[in-house]
């Protein structure tokens, strides 16, 4: 299952009908006769009883589905109450870093809701910075995870999309101690999307190449199998401190290709595209632009 979140509504994605190369949406709330939808957030609270009615529902070339402009899409998850970042689990990422690869759960930093957007945007660089990429697989929490177990972990996951954790270096790691959440949470700088995408769609669910391209120059690429700690484990580890709900965000790491890491190191500049995909998902598309005169917002 595929499920997007088109101008504030919950969409069923689906690719027969006359052109199979060309994303449809199916509306969800009126599809299921009122039963869900139609905000996006809200079916997160009941993902079990939606989940099962999606598999079961005859959307496979419904009369009434139409084409999508991804464009038009918002992050799948709209309304989180929580986003976690993982720093450092790829290993290749954690030397490029400068440190050594975890042996225990990560670094976990927040990225804050104001940031959150959908697939295809305009980002604006902060003035002074010097702004990065990290293509990351994003797992959605579909039910509240208090102390699960890594065996019942994907139990709890509602399904995955893709995220690009924007990061500007200067506001990061400007002193006395690093600001991680601050750096990565300016406007814009946690698209998703296009879709979320139910573990049963994908190759398979622990093992996704993910990749990263700024103005057609491939700079990451990687595997999800090469996780230092796996989607279950994070799952498991974080919720035996904090309590995760349905519609929670977890950026899962990087792999290595960071403009941090490189010698000499490099940033995006304006004018500049970057091109973010995970396999069996999808992409995300930011362009950026200069922040205004005086750093006045537009």
């Amino acid at each position: 299952m595929k499920l997007a979140n088109l101008d504030g509504r919950a969409v069923l994605i689906t690719t027969a009908g006359p052109d199979a190369t060309e994303p449809r949406a199916v509306d969800v709330h009126k599809a299921s006769d009122g039963r869900f939808g139609p905000d996006p957030a809200g079916l997160y609270a009941d993902w079990a009883a939606f989940f099962d009615w999606a598999l079961s529902a005859q959307i496979d070339d419904p009369e009434d589905a139409i084409g999508v402009d991804v464009a038009d899409l918002g992050a799948p998850s709209p309304a989180p109450r929580q986003i976690f970042a993982i720093g450092l689990n790829y290993t290749a990422h954690a030397a490029e870093s400068g440190f050594e690869a975890p042996s225990g759960l990560p670094p976990v930093f927040p990225k804050f809701v104001s940031s959150l957007t959908g697939p295809v945007t305009e980002v604006v660089l902060p003035e002074g910075g010097n702004t990065d990429w990290e293509v990351e697989l994003v797992a959605v929490i579909g039910r509240t995870a208090s102390h699960v177990s890594e065996a019942d972990a994907w139990d709890h996951v509602a399904g995955v999309t893709v995220g690009q954790d924007i990061s500007e270096r200067v506001t990061q790691l400007r002193g006395p101690a690093p600001q991680f959440g601050l750096g990565k949470s300016f406007p814009g700088f946690s698209p998703t999307g296009p879709w979320l995408v139910t573990a049963d769609e994908l190759p398979d669910r622990d093992d996704l190449e993910l990749r990263c391209d700024l103005d057609g120059e491939n700079v990451q690429i990687g595997r999800t199998s090469n996780l230092i700690v796996s989607v279950p484990r994070l799952v498991a580890e974080l919720s035996k401190v904090v309590t995760l709900y349905p519609g929670d965000l977890i950026f899962t790491g990087t792999p290595e290709g960071v403009g941090l890491g490189r010698d000499p190191q490099r940033f995006i500049e304006a004018g500049q595209t970057l091109v973010s995909t995970i396999e069996g998902i999808g992409e995300l598309r930011q362009t950026f632009v200069a922040a205004p005169a005086g750093g006045e917002p537009r």
